[in-house]
């Protein structure tokens, strides 16, 4: 079965202003991702998925493939569904892995047990990398994940996993029927807190160069 790994890369991202493509220590995120993608043996494919000419030319020059998106799809008046949607249908694949640029140390090997571990389940239709989360969350005014006069320690809160966006598998035609890259059967990766660290903030972008440029004492 082909699998194609798609970087969505958007020219007007709002809060870190153009993250995938300004300086990340020696290099940026949309080169780091394709590197690290280049080494994971089960992609078959790699398409850089975006509206800037710069990635393009990045695309270009690491030899892996591009799909120019159309305005529509590159504004904010898209919504997530209706962009996860239109890059099945633009994707010519069996399985689909969406890689955002945004989480930069998710590891090859990670990526790979991953793919063999969704190509030999029978029970699941899709596969997403989460982070525990272990918090006191409130929602209203009331706690959503214990009882107010139970409270709990946190390392007895019920496990709550977040999608942090290193890696999700999905049979094509399930993303185009579902518009999620969620299906309903997930199987879920646990990942540890560096690579499940997603870059959506300008304080997230630093911590993450911080942890890049000291990758020989963070990532083993």
């Amino acid at each position: 079965m082909k699998i194609t790994a798609v970087i969505p890369i958007r020219l007007g991202s709002q809060r870190v202003k153009n993250k995938n493509l300004k300086p990340f220590g020696d290099t940026n995120l949309l080169e780091l991702k394709i590197d690290n993608l280049q080494r994971v043996e089960g992609i078959h494919e790699i398409i850089v998925n975006t509206d800037s000419e710069q990635a393009i030319e990045i695309a270009k020059a690491k030899g892996v493939s591009f799909h120019r998106r159309e305005d529509y799809y590159a504004s904010s008046q898209c919504t997530n569904s209706e962009f996860l949607q239109h890059l099945g249908l633009v994707t010519e694949t069996d399985i689909f892995a969406y890689c955002p640029c945004t989480t930069p140390f998710i590891k090859p090997s990670t990526i790979q047990e991953a793919i063999d571990a969704f190509l030999l389940s029978t029970e699941h239709d899709c596969l997403a990398t989460v982070s525990l989360v272990k918090e006191f969350l409130w929602l209203d005014g009331n706690p959503i994940n214990y009882e107010r006069d139970k409270q709990p320690n946190s390392q007895n809160l019920p496990n709550i996993y977040a999608l942090n966006f290193g890696l999700n598998l999905i049979k094509r035609q399930d993303l185009i029927q579902y518009k999620n890259i969620v299906g309903m059967k997930p199987m879920f990766t646990i990942t540890d807190e560096i690579e499940g660290l997603d870059i959506d903030t300008p304080l997230d972008f630093f911590v993450a160069e911080q942890i890049y440029s000291n990758r020989s004492e963070f990532i083993k």
